[in-house]
């Protein structure tokens, strides 16, 4: 799933590090959901809205696989 997550801690001057703070997740976690390598829950996905002051649809890209016939 693709999604904002960089884009926005950096708006907000975060580092990974920071924001992983703040969410209680380490820096690594932070990397891999921003690299697409890891899906977070839903609470941590609405505690990373929450931070960036936004819906999580604003954050969170969702692109449905298409279908092969």
């Amino acid at each position: 799933m693709k999604n904002k997550i960089e884009q926005e801690r950096k708006a907000l001057g975060l580092t990974q590090s920071a924001l992983g703070e703040r969410l209680g997740v380490s820096r690594q976690t932070i990397i891999s959901i921003e690299r697409g390598r890891y899906n977070p829950s839903l609470m941590l996905a609405f505690q990373i809205a929450r931070v960036f002051g936004c819906a999580i649809e604003d954050i969170f890209l969702f692109e449905e696989e298409e279908e092969s016939t």
